[in-house]
């Protein structure tokens, strides 16, 4: 009887204390890695801005053409057209399916407003 009667209060100072010596534990071995990813990352900062100045960088200027502008607003103008032939072939469907199940379709905003009557 006497093993059960201290088993709950050593079992809780276990735990206390496994908790304690492994957040330590943890935190300690968080900081060195820590200290060697920024390290690591100072480096590779440093050796990419050697490269950089190294290499000259010819940057193309972003000035459309002419063409460029038409081909934009012709592909504008497509993918308009098709999503009008989409919104279209939704409401045929929706239609269709009104018809199927035996009531007509009616806009969302009656059917609310019936609801809520």
């Amino acid at each position: 009887m006497s093993q059960r009667d201290g088993f709950a209060s050593g079992f809780f100072a276990g735990a206390f204390v496994g908790g304690l010596v492994g957040g330590i534990l943890g935190a300690a071995i968080v900081s060195r890695r820590d200290a060697q990813l920024a390290a690591e990352g100072e480096t590779e900062l440093t050796q990419n801005q050697d490269e950089i100045n190294k290499v000259p960088v010819r940057r193309r200027q972003m000035k459309a053409s002419a063409s460029e502008n038409l081909e934009m607003e012709t592909a504008r103008r497509s993918l308009e057209d098709k999503i009008a032939q989409l919104n279209a072939t939704i409401d045929d469907v929706r239609k269709q399916l009104g018809n199927v199940n035996g009531s007509v379709s009616q806009p969302m905003n009656e059917q609310s407003l019936r609801q809520d009557s």
